[in-house]
């Protein structure tokens, strides 16, 4: 098979479905089934998978261009109608390809092509998102749901969400999980302390948190938990919170100024992707109460990590972590303050869990995720 991937998400931040699609991308770079794989990013075709370093200039001047188009209704919807037909023009010269989306969307016109759905939140959960992303996103995946000639999901509980939303036959549907990266198992305490101690951290002594900084995470619930915690337990272990500032965040932005004054949270930004495996190994437990995931990445890393996970049992949750978490609704705060300090104190049920979470994780992997991921492509 000839398959062009659209590489626009592989770049910097690494973002979950940025990370997806270079993982992806790099097991079906080996396979012996893809006899041609091309990487469309913009309108340019490579046969290089985008590298992962850092640009500054360019992230930043796409960075201003993006906010300017978000901002402002009439080059919002320019850039929706004209962006996709860019993509069509520039593979119109392979006809005999599969084109597939890792980010949901998919030009138009195109014979053959896949899209990955990684959750259904800009028409489940609105209200989580801001209001002009809900318009651009509703508008474009629906031209998605028709122009595909298959459609995969991340999970088993999006695929059947996908089908059940759309009215679609689950046939049209695949489920191609995820994996965390090989960069996250546990690690030596010494060399987790040279990576945090930057941070003023100190290896099992700070429970963490990671994903953007936006109300679908439900980081208010968190740190409204957290606070009920014994001081001198707050103290002794902070909450870690890492990630990069999301939309609806000013509140808890003062949130963590006052937190921090008081001495129980760090608020790290955007943690460099080299620190991130060691800020999991190190951690006490890792918290994620999130009210809706299409699969919840995070909670897999720190299960591979071997830490101790706290989660909501809301969506695909349950799904990646099995029997392996403590779990409670998103928005239970007294149950998830007993969790965490369950978490923290409870010796016994952490030495099993970190072992059952390690356990667990194996059974992801990236192979997995392509093999998957080619079976759907046969299907085309």
């Amino acid at each position: 098979m000839k398959v062009i991937i659209s590489a626009d998400p592989i770049k910097y931040p690494l973002t979950g479905i940025g990370r997806y699609t270079y993982e992806l991308a790099s097991r079906l770079n080996k396979s012996p089934e893809i006899s041609e794989l091309l990487f469309l990013r913009g309108r340019s075709l490579s046969h290089q998978i985008p590298a992962l370093g850092k640009n500054t200039s360019v992230s930043r001047s796409n960075s201003g261009i993006k906010k300017w188009v978000q901002s402002n209704p009439l080059a919002t919807e320019m850039y929706r109608l004209t962006a996709p037909w860019l993509k069509t023009f520039a593979i119109r010269k392979h006809p005999d390809a599969i084109y597939h989306g890792p980010n949901f969307y998919l030009p138009p016109h195109v014979d053959r092509c896949v899209a990955t759905f990684h959750d259904l939140s800009v028409f489940t959960w609105p209200q989580c998102h801001p209001a002009e992303r809900v318009r651009f996103m509703q508008k474009e995946l629906l031209l998605t749901v028709k122009r595909a000639s298959i459609l995969i999901t991340d999970s088993e509980f999006t695929r059947k969400e996908l089908a059940s939303y759309f009215n679609l036959p689950l046939s049209k549907v695949y489920t191609a999980q995820l994996a965390s990266s090989g960069e996250f198992y546990p690690r030596d305490m010494a060399a987790i302390n040279q990576a945090v101690q930057k941070y003023g951290l100190k290896a099992n002594h700070y429970c963490l948190f990671t994903g953007s900084i936006e109300p679908r995470k439900n980081i208010a619930t968190l740190l409204d938990a957290y606070e009920r915690l014994p001081l001198a337990l707050r103290l002794d272990c902070p909450l870690v919170i890492s990630g990069f500032k999301g939309w609806s965040s000013v509140a808890l932005h003062q949130r963590f100024t006052q937190a921090q004054a008081a001495g129980w949270l760090r608020y790290l930004g955007y943690a460099d992707a080299l620190d991130l495996p060691y800020l999991f190994a190190g951690a006490r437990s890792f918290l994620f109460p999130s009210l809706y995931e299409g699969f919840g990445l995070p909670v897999l890393e720190a299960m591979a990590s071997g830490i101790p996970v706290v989660c909501s049992n809301s969506s695909s949750l349950p799904e990646v972590v099995g029997d392996c978490a403590l779990m409670c609704a998103p928005l239970d705060v007294e149950s998830l303050t007993g969790l965490i300090q369950k978490s923290i104190e409870d010796d016994i049920w952490r030495g099993q869990a970190i072992i059952n979470g390690i356990n667990r994780a194996k059974q992801f992997s990236w192979q997995r995720c392509a093999q998957e991921t080619i079976h759907a492509y046969q299907q085309v």
